[in-house]
Formats: C-alpha cells, structure tokens, sequence
C-alpha cells in the first residue's frame, strides 16, 4: 500500500531557511519515495512505512544547526491503495474545478 505523508523539516534560525530545506529535500533521494516540494513542505509517497520513516530521518538529519523542527504527517491507508494525485483529483472532482485559485 502506498503511504503519503507530509514532511516539513527547518533550522530553528533567523533569515532563509532554503539553503538548510534544499539539504533536506536533496537527502529524500537516497530512498525508493517520490516526493514534491511545496512552500509549506514536501509531499512524500512510499510503498512501505519504513522507506517513508527512514527517509524522513534522513532528511532532519541532513538539516544543520542547533536546533531543528521536522514535522511529519502520515495517511497510511492500510485497506486501499492511493496516491497523492488520487486524493487532489478526489477533491477536484467534488469542486468541479483544480483545486488552485484563478490568479
């Protein structure tokens, strides 16, 4: 089954951040996940919780500084299989429209 989850990984510190999230993101590459990069974190996809654990460790790891925030958030849907696309398009089809706004 696919597990999708949402990973935001940053050094607690002032000024940008991007430097320290790119060595992040960068790091999810070692690992059998695909994931996509959004202002408010990274969408990861993993066929097993363990890939999915594992490169999330491996991206709060690659963070440097003294003090790092990794938030994860997790959709194991053990009973069906899903994509990150499926429950987007999902919601699309409720609105009838993309899930963006018109500007």
């Amino acid at each position: 089954m696919t597990v999708v989850a949402l990973l935001s990984v940053a050094p607690v510190t002032e000024g940008s951040m991007s430097g320290e999230v790119a060595k992040a993101v960068d790091a999810l590459e070692a690992y059998d996940v695909a994931y996509e990069t959004n202002p408010m974190g990274t969408v990861i996809e993993a066929d097993e919780i363990g890939e999915l654990f594992a490169a999330a460790q491996a991206a709060h790891e690659a963070v440097d500084g003294d003090r790092v925030s990794t938030v994860l958030k997790i959709d194991d849907k053990r009973t069906q299989e899903t994509t990150a696309s499926a429950k987007v398009e999902a919601v699309e089809d409720h609105l009838g429209r993309p899930a963006t706004s018109h500007e």
